[in-house]
């Protein structure tokens, strides 16, 4: 009997390229061979930040290549073109690089295909070969368990065809899950584009036995509950560095962090895709000023070319700040000078902010960002709501106020704390993630 030989294939974006970076360094370690396969473009990029590729091959990780079918000038910032390319050119070069993977290892054959969402025609192909199929989720259990229930949504008439609530109400997916309003559906600020596309790719996600969840049951236990398919894993916390990150980490930031009193300071960041609206970006700008203690601003190279493109306003001073294009940002939540995190609510930020014991300041773009935000003020009560003014603008007022708010408040540190320990409780030996992953490598074999 071989060992169990995972070929995983992330959607090429920062948010599903970490997980199952992460999820292939805790495979490796149970003795499992993992193939990785990166879009050629994504390839070159990772390994020209800082090259740590290289340093993960030890670790008994291959990585192999196939094009997104883009030229290198194309805006890959554009993910329905991107997707659209990536659905015409890669399923059919897949079955060769597979035999040329199953050739150089006889006796250690691909045992299974693990893709993100967006490379559930992977799933197919493998099955037409005879290769079994599994999904890591890289949003939250919640965002999953929605998609998973958009069929029912459909029949009761809360929403349409078209993903649209049918009228003003909160639904509330199961018992133990938070109360959600229309807004707060994945597909939401997603355009009606992706709506359809997400019914079709469910579907075809549906070829995965295994459906890995980045989570606890301590975290979404409602959510786990929708479906027998779900298999909380998280949290993912392998690599201390990011080896794949799309853009060169500014690690000068955590020597500034060293020069800080412990939890004074205020971290901002928003992502890998969020883009801050010129209007948001200044009065954000001013709120930091206004906070009058130390923070730290990851503001990204707009669209991949490193040009930053926003317009810091004369009034914007920064004095006690630092701003950085890209940071390692689990070292830095983990820093003892961090005080709290603006964060969009995304789900790897999330999960890394609860395990670095972190209260939030809420401020959600779009997709699932909602209902994790839903869950870290109602119902984990590990942050606060940044509230938009009448123009949808969140002012440098409400900044000030939330984080004064935030930080004077005792209990939601304490919580903050407690949850920490909670999750963190799932990884270690013997712990339920823990479990679940050795029943999800013992089924592989």
């Amino acid at each position: 009997m071989g060992i169990p030989h995972f070929l995983v294939i992330p959607y090429p974006v920062q948010g599903h390229v970490n997980p199952l970076m992460q999820l292939s360094e805790a495979l490796a370690k149970h003795g499992c061979k993992i193939t990785f396969l990166n879009t050629e473009f994504n390839h070159k990029r990772a390994n020209s930040c800082g090259g740590g590729l290289d340093s993960l091959k030890e670790q008994g990780l291959k990585f192999v290549t196939l094009p997104d079918g883009l030229d290198p000038e194309d805006d890959r910032s554009d993910h329905h073109k991107v997707l659209v390319s990536i659905k015409t050119n890669m399923p059919a070069l897949l079955p060769k690089l597979i035999q040329d993977i199953n050739a150089l290892d006889v006796e250690n054959n691909i045992t299974c295909i693990v893709v993100t969402m967006n490379m559930g025609w992977a799933l197919q192909v493998g099955h037409k070969l005879g290769i079994e199929g599994a999904v890591l989720w890289t949003a939250s259990a919640t965002s999953l368990a929605t998609c998973y229930c958009i069929p029912r949504l459909i029949d009761d008439g809360i929403i349409d065809s078209e993903g649209i609530p049918t009228k003003k109400q909160e639904v509330q997916l199961s018992p133990n899950m938070p109360k959600m309003v229309g807004a707060d559906f994945p597909w939401g600020g997603l355009g009606k584009i992706f709506f359809p596309y997400i019914v079709k790719e469910m579907k075809t996600l549906e070829l995965g036995e295994w459906w890995l969840c980045n989570t606890t049951s301590d975290l979404e236990p409602g959510a786990l509950a929708t479906s027998p398919r779900f298999l909380p894993i998280g949290p993912l916390m392998e690599s201390d560095t990011n080896k794949s990150s799309f853009w060169e980490e500014d690690t000068t930031c955590l020597d500034w962090l060293d020069q800080q009193p412990p939890q004074s300071v205020v971290y901002v960041s928003f992502g890998s895709l969020a883009t801050v609206e010129p209007n948001q970006f200044k009065e954000l700008a001013l709120g930091l000023d206004l906070l009058n203690r130390p923070f730290l601003w990851v503001v990204r190279p707009s669209n991949d070319n490193n040009k930053v493109n926003h317009a810091y306003s004369d009034e914007f001073h920064g004095c006690k700040g630092k701003i950085v294009n890209w940071a390692p940002q689990r070292k830095i939540l983990d820093h003892p000078a961090i005080a709290c995190f603006i964060s969009h609510c995304g789900w790897n930020s999330t999960i890394e902010g609860v395990c670095s014991g972190i209260p939030f300041l809420c401020c959600p773009f779009f997709s699932d960002q909602f209902v994790n935000r839903s869950y870290i003020c109602d119902v984990w009560k590990v942050g606060l709501k940044l509230d938009k003014d009448e123009n949808g603008l969140i002012l440098k007022g409400e900044i000030r106020k939330k984080v004064d708010q935030l930080l004077e408040n005792e209990d939601i540190k304490a919580r903050s704390l407690k949850l920490k320990e909670l999750s963190l409780k799932n990884s270690v030996k013997g712990g339920q993630s823990s479990k679940n992953l050795e029943k999800f490598i013992n089924w592989a074999k």
